[in-house]
């Protein structure tokens, strides 16, 4: 009995120093505390496991578990990370901590545990990135007051570095704002705002790490919006800007034409009607107009409403009153003290009854080429080419508001207001001839004449043409078709007569023959044929009948009296300049302020100016010279 009972106790010891033996094999091991970097490749070393046996070996069996037990896999006594191309270790994913456990059994009995905490190291892997939030399209009232915070923005980065904001000056409206801290994000006004200059903003904002190597960065297209506020004031138009960008205008000055005969008529002004806007564009306030002063008592009357000016009775006398000034006032209508003033001309003008005409349809020119930068061109007789209209409408014909011009312009001539013919001597070539087309507006009624100069260019030396018309010059004249006609009916008289004296004298030789046969008849002599009165001989008759023609159709005569045609025939034109001792206008009449005044507007300086009076003398002695040469000549 005591034998079996001392066997079954020694394997009871065996079985017991066994179980501590195995159990030992799982002893040892600790807990693992261990770091690796995100986006490591897979089998990345982890940690060891410290335990005395090696897994696997006498039924010892380790297994991982917990939360991210599937990071790691066991290859012996290591831990290795469990990652792949498809499943990259993220710490801004999987968190900066992996937790796991590693159990150790044997024969299928938990024999220990321990935990495995793994540290994921944050390498910089993301850009920021704006919050979509606080780069929406914002609004900005135009009143914002400078150097006043106006919005912030907010960007982030997944790997928590630091983010400065930066404003690309290279956009276009940076120079509006400015980011006085740049890790803040808050943009200030740097510039005043608008919204009758711009009505919307756009800018280019980077977010940029400032504490890592790479400095990563990302940028974003912030749009700010104004908002219109009651600012500004009314603006009559048309609105002239005082100066390019700044929205403040000029008002315009408003002119009406009446005449006597007006009455309880809307007026018309030029440039355009009476009309306002409110100059906040955005708001656009209800207006409203009104005469401050100027109305006549009543003679003029305003509809506030839509800006009309009526005039209620008509004018009692245009050499009293001939214009009429009015000043305008137009008010916001839910804020008088917004309001602008400007002022209208209403004039009194005489009736227009006869339009603007030149006394004849071509003028012709002569221009002698030198190197004088300015000459004025002359006609006929060396005179000066002065076209001008008359306007019948007027006592003197003399309309003030005639504006002569040149269609289409010309850069080697320009018209002076009194219509004097300047030229650019030094840009012309001897022998050229130049149409010119000059036109003469009324500036009150828009009516037009117009009319041709035909401008000959001499040479150095060659003097213009007389003013005396010689029998060659008529043919040269620009009216050659008259001047033809006049010639044709001269030579068919001078024919007619030539024919009926030629007739008389065959009537009397014939007559003669008869009376000569019949005294030889009866045996008289000659002079003797009849008692009666004596006969005119052949050449007295032939004689008186030629000298009676010629006194008739004389061809100088007849020249001189219809010399009239081809000169300018009278006209209502005001008196002309006072002649010379010789009959003729001088280059002196010429220095009036008339020809300086149109020297200057064409673009002529001083010096240029003092070239043409030194001309002045010069053409004087030639045209005097001209007129001595001529009266030494036979007439």
């Amino acid at each position: 009995m005591l034998p079996s009972c001392r066997l079954l106790l020694w394997q009871a010891a065996l079985r017991v120093s066994y179980h501590v033996v195995t159990a030992s094999l799982c002893l040892g091991g600790s807990d693992i505390l261990a770091s690796v970097r995100e986006n490591s490749p897979m089998g990345q070393f982890v940690s060891n496991i410290s335990i005395s046996s090696d897994p696997g070996a006498a039924a010892v069996r380790l297994c991982l578990s917990g939360q991210h037990a599937d990071w790691f896999f066991l290859e012996g006594r290591t831990v290795r990370l469990n990652s792949s191309l498809s499943r990259v270790l993220d710490r801004e994913v999987q968190g900066s901590m992996l937790i796991a456990e590693l159990t150790c059994y044997e024969d299928d009995v938990i024999q220990s545990r321990f935990r495995i905490l793994v540290e994921v190291l944050n390498e910089n892997d993301n850009k920021p990135h704006f919050l979509p939030e606080t780069i929406q399209p914002l609004t900005v009232s135009e009143l914002a007051s400078v150097n006043s915070a106006v919005f912030t923005v907010r960007a982030i980065d997944a790997d928590e570095d630091t983010i400065s904001y930066i404003i690309d000056q290279s956009s276009r409206d940076a120079g509006f704002f400015r980011i006085d801290l740049p890790n803040s994000g808050t943009v200030v006004l740097k510039e005043p705002l608008d919204y009758e200059t711009r009505t919307n903003l756009q800018i280019v904002m980077w977010a940029q790490e400032s504490n890592t190597v790479e400095r990563f960065n990302t940028s974003t297209v912030l749009t700010v919006n104004i908002e219109d506020s009651d600012d500004q004031y009314p603006q009559f138009l048309p609105c002239t800007p005082v100066s390019p960008g700044v929205p403040v205008c000029m008002s315009p000055i408003y002119t009406a034409n009446i005449t006597q005969t007006h009455q309880d008529a809307v007026l018309e002004f030029s440039p355009g009607p009476i009309r306002a806007k409110d100059g906040d564009r955005g708001i656009d306030c209800p207006l409203t107009y009104s005469i401050l002063s100027g109305g006549d008592q009543g003679r003029f009357a305003m509809d506030n409403r839509t800006g009309e000016i009526r005039l209620t009775r008509p004018v009692d006398d245009r050499r009293l009153t001939p214009n009429f000034r009015l000043n305008i006032m137009v008010q916001q209508v839910d804020d008088r003290l917004k309001y602008s003033v400007t002022s209208v001309l209403v004039r009194v003008l005489s009736k227009n009854t006869f339009p603007p005409v030149f006394n004849r349809t071509t003028f012709r020119g002569f221009i002698i080429q030198s190197s004088s930068p300015a000459s004025i061109v002359s006609t006929y007789g060396n005179q000066v080419l002065q076209v001008q209209v008359s306007d019948r409408d007027f006592f003197d014909g003399l309309n003030p508001n005639i504006h002569y011009s040149l269609h289409p312009p010309s850069e080697l001539y320009q018209v002076t207001r009194g219509g004097v013919l300047i030229a650019c001597t030094d840009k012309l070539h001897a022998f050229d001839r130049h149409i010119l087309q000059v036109v003469a507006r009324d500036e009150e009624s828009g009516e037009e004449a117009s009319a041709s100069v035909d401008v000959e260019v001499l040479q150095r030396g060659q003097a213009v043409p007389g003013g005396a018309f010689t029998e060659q010059q008529l043919f040269r004249d620009v009216d050659t078709r008259l001047a033809g006609g006049v010639a044709l009916i001269v030579l068919l008289v001078f024919l007619s007569a030539l024919v009926f004296v030629l007739l008389r004298i065959v009537r009397r030789r014939r007559r003669q023959e008869a009376e000569d046969g019949a005294a030889a008849a009866v045996g008289k002599h000659l002079d003797v044929v009849s008692s009666g009165p004596p006969v005119l001989t052949d050449e007295s008759s032939y004689g008186r009948a030629f000298s009676r023609q010629r006194e008739s159709s004389s061809p100088s005569d007849s020249l001189h009296g219809r010399q009239g045609v081809y000169t300018r025939r009278p006209s209502v034109l005001p008196p002309p300049p006072p002649l010379s001792s010789s009959g003729r206008y001088t280059w002196e009449t010429l220095r009036s302020d008339d020809v300086r005044g149109g020297l200057r507007s064409t673009g002529f300086h001083g010096d240029d100016i003092t070239a043409l009076d030194r001309e002045t003398p010069q053409r004087d002695a030639d045209m005097e010279t001209d007129q001595s040469e001529s009266r030494k000549k036979p007439s």
